[in-house]
């Protein structure tokens, strides 16, 4: 969804493009900070936080690579219920052609990861372009590679977007802008050295391709990129599913560091002994004569298991192991807050599975259900939006209408066994629900599927149509106007 406020300088009417390049290039960088903090979470290579100076003197840099990571099960785990499975049409039908366009784009793949990207950054860009005048192509950017802006007051009209990328020498930039003042919307592609000023593109470019020239998709589609964007508010920018899990988890990489470093110095129990000198033993010279003395190392009475003690007095005594399970439970206690927080199911993130009953799994599922129910419907809209540039793109402008007003249809979020499936399947059946949104309900079961089963079945409907036709026609009345004709002949005998 779009956003109002602006997280960088903001573009006016007035701008040329290379001022809007340098606007939108500013508000990439600007976000650069936040996306790489997220990613790094997800990956795992958050530094160790919440622990004293002393604390990290004495262990170095022991944790560097350690993480007890949740902040990558957070956004699989609702990632993993949104499966997009068909599109349809305002008048209720599927729409055949946008699918055969998704999946020729490769889209049915790529979408999850583009989706992934807006849980862990907070936002993805779509990219809906025909270089040929054949076929349209959706290509999905990473973060930090394309921008949107949006008019003044109006949330969902693009203004103007921008795909950015670079070999290393140089930035390459396209640049779409809405038509304004009169004018048709435009396209601008543009490169500079990194760090300089933008002017014409001419790497890269064959002879027979233009820098700046009117967008073939026409005003209904002037802003060819689509920003997918996760927990976006009416007045914010969108969020991180991880940015609220940031904290309990750099909490729970430290309560992990103090744990290991207490195993480590104090898991078993340690001895003294007491009332007694260090043990140590004569140096001599090759005469046999001492020379000096030098410590007996304590590891050796412990290697072994000997310890003599011959003066008066000397005693041992005992420092108890340390109870470690106190570290545990601040732990769980810290996973459970990340499974209530991000609505994560427990047995997601403890592991505590066994023996469950349908109901109860369905009741701890509910939060994640609810919650990715509603990415359905947000990320629906980016999609729909998607498709619809894509109809456009193919120069098909009512189809394009008719997706505007339809839908997206998504995998059932909530995950069932066949059993609980078929059941409730038979009770749909019985209230007298048709066969055909029988079968659209049954999970990873494609729309070219369903048809088929259609096909199927009225095939067989017709084969047992035209095997009792048959079979009536063999064994049915018989034509007896003959013998009735022979009876008269005989009466008027």
């Amino acid at each position: 969804m779009a956003r109002v406020r602006v997280d960088g300088p903001t573009l006016t009417d007035d701008d040329s493009p290379e001022e809007m390049l340098d606007k939108l290039s500013q508000r990439l960088q600007g976000r650069k900070s936040d996306e790489e903090q997220w990613n790094d979470l997800y990956n795992g290579e958050e530094p160790l936080l919440f622990a004293s100076p002393e604390f990290e003197e004495q262990t170095g840099g022991l944790f560097d690579g350690f993480s007890d990571n949740w902040c990558r099960t957070v956004p699989d785990a609702c990632r993993e219920r949104l499966k997009v499975t068909a599109f349809q049409g305002a008048d209720g039908q599927l729409d055949k052609e946008a699918m055969d366009a998704w999946r020729r784009n490769e889209a049915d793949v790529e979408v999850g990861l583009a989706l992934l990207d807006a849980l862990v950054v907070s936002r993805s860009h779509a990219l809906v372009w025909n270089p040929t005048g054949e076929a349209s192509d959706i290509t999905f950017l990473p973060p930090g590679q394309a921008v949107v802006d949006y008019a003044p007051g109006a949330r969902r009209v693009r203004r103007a977007g921008m795909n950015m990328w670079s070999d290393g020498s140089y930035d390459f930039a396209t640049l779409f802008v809405r038509g304004r003042d009169g004018q048709p919307p435009m396209v601008y592609r543009r490169q500079r050295r990194t760090g300089g000023t933008w002017e014409s593109r001419t790497i890269g470019l064959r002879s027979s391709e233009r820098v700046d020239f009117p967008n073939p998709m026409g005003a209904a589609g002037a802003v060819p990129i689509v920003e997918i964007a996760n927990r976006a508010r009416l007045g914010g920018d969108p969020e991180s599913d991880i940015k609220q899990v940031a904290a309990l988890q750099r909490t729970v990489n430290t309560l992990w560091a103090h744990l290991l470093t207490g195993a480590d110095y104090m898991a078993l129990p340690q001895r003294a002994v007491l009332g007694m000198d260090k043990p140590m033993r004569d140096i001599r010279d090759d005469e046999g004569n001492i020379v000096d003395e030098e410590e007996i190392p304590l590891t050796k009475f412990g290697r072994d298991r000997l310890l003599w003690l011959p003066q008066v007095g000397a005693s041992i005594a005992q420092f108890s192991a340390a109870d470690l399970r106190n570290y545990l439970v601040v732990i769980e206690a810290a996973v459970k807050h990340i499974a209530a927080q991000t609505r994560t199911p427990p047995h997601y993130l403890l592991g505590e599975m066994s023996n469950i009953a349908a109901d109860a799994l369905t009741a701890a599922e509910s939060g994640l259900v609810a919650k990715a129910k509603d990415k359905q419907t947000y990320f629906g809209a980016d999609i729909r939006e998607i498709v619809r540039l894509e109809a456009l793109a193919s120069g098909d402008s009512v189809r394009a209408q008719s997706i505007a007003m339809g839908k997206v249809l998504w995998r059932d979020a909530q995950y069932r066994s066949e059993a609980q499936y078929a059941d409730a399947l038979t009770k749909y059946k019985a209230i007298g629900v048709p066969d055909e949104a029988l079968w659209r309900m049954i999970p990873d079961i494609e729309p070219e599927q369903v048809e088929a089963w259609i096909r199927m079945r009225d095939a067989q409907a017709q084969a047992a149509a035209q095997a009792a036709a048959a079979a009536f026609n063999e064994f049915g009345p018989k034509d007896d106007t003959g013998d009735g004709d022979e009876e008269g002949e005989e009466g008027a005998a």
